[in-house]
């Protein structure tokens, strides 16, 4: 069992829920181990690739964490041998993107952390599993995007880290089945079951560059702004509409970003389109978001922005990057 942590989007890891792990869609710690180090490299790739179009930059290192707390008793050793962890109290990195600062340091999956910087690994607030992870994040992002970083791995084993600049975003992936992601301005949490549904890596970097234009473009700050309802009432009126907005921005923005990361723009139509045509989708269209049909369509005219660009020879540059238009 995983502790899942909840939506972030409601509270940021205030409390924490037992899920299933294995649910209908991994079964085996290894299956999620394999999960957590796909999205590590696209979440790496889109960040650093696309960082010139950022408005605001963190270190970036390649790297998802993971820690003991988050596993039942029972099931603990299982899941720790999964990742090759041998302590069963320190936070450990649980994936690690190719070709990345934590990959040039040698870092490996499974390696403990028990110091940063010289001090020993923050607690975090509270008692909750996602407690220490929460804490390092948050401490590891708001360092200078250049810093080098000192990681003590217990028993004397002292790892250098210098990081790369990134767009602001951190990566985790959360136990549920169903295919779903969100953003929060900060962190960018993905359902396992998303990472299921995905044909390919294509496919999962334009769900991920969807929820990484979200923090991009400051949605959640824009959306508190002008006072929109996150209840019931979200669903209706100025409400839906302003999500709507969002939404339609993240998808263009989600195009140009596989493209400075090297995927194929073409991949956010492809999974649009069998994510409106899965089976089990709700019978009635949310009013916070575009149809299906209609946003393949924007998606498509992005790709074939991008396409004339390339053929005219002319460098990239996000439409939205600049001057995003206003809520209202």
């Amino acid at each position: 069992m995983l502790r899942r942590a909840p939506s972030l989007l409601v509270a940021l890891l205030l409390a924490a829920t037992s899920a299933p792990v294995m649910a209908g869609a991994a079964t085996s710690y290894r299956d999620w181990a394999a999960i957590e180090a796909r999205v590590a490299t696209i979440g790496f790739r889109l960040t650093t690739a696309n960082a010139a179009w950022c408005p605001a930059h963190q270190p970036q290192f390649g790297w998802i964490w993971s820690d003991p707390r988050l596993y039942d008793a029972d099931r603990r050793p299982e899941a720790l041998a999964a990742y090759g962890a041998s302590d069963r109290d320190a936070p450990f990195i649980a994936a690690i993107a190719p070709a990345s600062p934590a990959a040039a340091a040698g870092m490996r999956v499974g390696a403990a952390v028990v110091g940063i910087q010289g001090a020993p690994v923050p607690e975090g607030d509270g008692d909750h599993p996602f407690a220490r992870i929460t804490a390092i994040e948050t401490s590891l992002a708001a360092l200078p995007p250049g810093a080098r970083l000192a990681l003590d791995g217990g028993e004397g084993r002292a790892i250098d880290i210098a990081p790369v600049p990134g767009c602001v975003s951190d990566f985790r992936v959360e136990p549920s089945a169903k295919p779903g992601a969100v953003a929060d301005g900060r962190m960018v949490l993905v359902n396992y079951g998303l990472a299921q549904f995905a044909t390919h890596d294509d496919e999962l970097a334009a769900a991920i560059a969807h929820e990484l234009a979200h923090n991009i473009l400051r949605h959640r700050d824009r959306l508190d702004a002008v006072g929109v309802d996150r209840g019931l009432a979200r669903q209706f009126g100025r409400n839906a509409r302003l999500f709507r907005q969002t939404e339609v921005e993240a998808d263009r923005l989600s195009v140009w970003l596989l493209a400075g990361a090297g995927y194929d723009p073409a991949a956010a139509a492809r999974f649009w389109t069998r994510f409106g045509q899965r089976k089990g989708r709700p019978l009635l269209q949310a009013g916070t978001h575009p149809r299906w049909r209609d946003r393949v369509a924007s998606l498509e005219a992005e790709a074939t922005a991008i396409a004339a660009a390339r053929a005219a020879g002319q460098p990239l540059h996000p439409p939205l990057i600049d001057a995003p238009p206003p809520l209202e």
